[in-house]
């Protein structure tokens, strides 16, 4: 996956000029970071083919549902519910697939986010997400 990303974002990259070090293209830091993360996947990869790892004893379809589904939810919700809903969402059905999961630090971690959010992305980054959404009458 880093492979993948990585390539595509030197493929990407092509198309705008590229500059040198000391005056950087559009293409530059983009391009760079790309052949970072391809050769972090490279390496990776070579390395999972020489070490032998841990067998995967169980899979669990219901705990990957969990967390892709609030991942989905996080992106119905966001702009109806607003952010503190939608991050709430996500965390708290995440947290719920663990096999460690406790109720108190789950609702305690999942505040911290929300304001940690809420103050990077919405007033300090600007971002025009609504905290609570149209569906709360904000």
């Amino acid at each position: 996956m880093f492979m993948c990303f990585g390539l595509a974002a030197v493929v990407i990259g092509q198309d705008y000029p590229m500059g040198t070090g000391g005056r950087m293209g559009a293409a530059y830091f983009p391009v760079v970071l790309g052949v970072l993360l391809s050769l972090i996947g490279l390496a990776t990869t070579l390395r999972s083919l020489r070490k032998q790892g841990e067998r995967i004893e169980n899979f669990s379809i219901r705990d990957t549902a969990l967390v892709l589904g609030s991942v989905f939810l996080f992106g119905a919700l966001v702009r109806g519910a607003g952010l503190v809903v939608a991050v709430s969402v996500l965390l708290m059905g995440s947290a719920y697939a663990s096999e460690k999961f406790n109720l108190k630090v789950s609702i305690l971690i999942t505040i911290a986010a929300v304001v940690f959010c809420v103050l990077v992305f919405v007033k300090g980054l600007g971002l025009p997400l609504p905290i609570f959404g149209p569906w709360f009458g904000a």
